[in-house]
């Protein structure tokens, strides 16, 4: 796409945006120490914080959604992560200059995440990033969530973007699926929660960025 034709730039969240992988883990290993288990380290559990519960009550237990207990261990996750939310979680390095540059060149930017409303809006606000995103798709936002493309279609919808005209910034391979699927551009953030096994360079995104800074690379 030629160079200034942007005019929207989005982001996923969790390892995109924000890194939320330490109040993730330490929920994560609360409830391991409840139940008398060794804590986890934190290469097992940070590539798991862009996958949610699935991922995480995997490393920490064992367990798919298709488990017995599953359920159970989500809501408890689930409440307790809601009372350390904002403890120990903070924008990546690079992006608070990154989304000042993109305000003072006039580009709008948001937020589409698989998070839901009730973690997403509370912890955007205690970063002061609430109302300054010209949108914020949160998990339950739409009928449905990436890798569908509803969400980053919704977005564009709102701030009035053909979905050419926006760049999409996340760090899973459904993030770049679901941009793909909506005719977005996307990047992948290599700086986000990739596990070893992954290959972000099949993913068929635009472009790798190593620091958010990169992004200014595509703009």
């Amino acid at each position: 796409m030629p160079r200034g034709a942007y005019k929207t730039i989005l982001f996923d969240l969790d390892g995109t945006l924000v890194d939320t992988a330490p109040d993730l883990a330490a929920t994560l290993n609360e409830m391991r120490a409840r139940r008398g288990m060794a804590p986890l380290p934190d290469p097992l559990t940070r590539p798991q914080a862009s996958h949610g519960t699935r991922g995480l009550l995997r490393v920490g237990f064992g367990l798919t959604p298709e488990d017995a207990g599953f359920e159970t261990l989500r809501g408890e996750f689930l409440a307790l992560y809601e009372t350390r939310l904002t403890e120990r979680s903070g924008i990546f390095p690079g992006i608070g200059e990154l989304l000042g540059g993109l305000e003072a060149a006039g580009l709008a930017w948001g937020v589409v995440t698989n998070k839901p409303a009730r973690y997403t809006e509370p912890l955007l606000a205690h970063l002061g990033l609430m109302t300054r995103a010209a949108i914020v798709v949160s998990g339950d936002t739409c009928a449905h969530s990436k890798p569908h493309p509803a969400p980053l279609l919704h977005a564009c919808g709102k701030t009035a973007s053909r979905p050419e005209e926006c760049l999409y910034v996340g760090d899973a391979e459904r993030d770049i699926r679901a941009a793909t699927a909506a005719g977005m551009p996307a990047l992948i953030a290599l700086y986000g929660y990739l596990a070893e096994d992954d290959t972000p360079e099949e993913w068929g995104g635009s472009g790798l960025i190593r620091h958010p800074g990169q992004i200014l690379d595509y703009l």
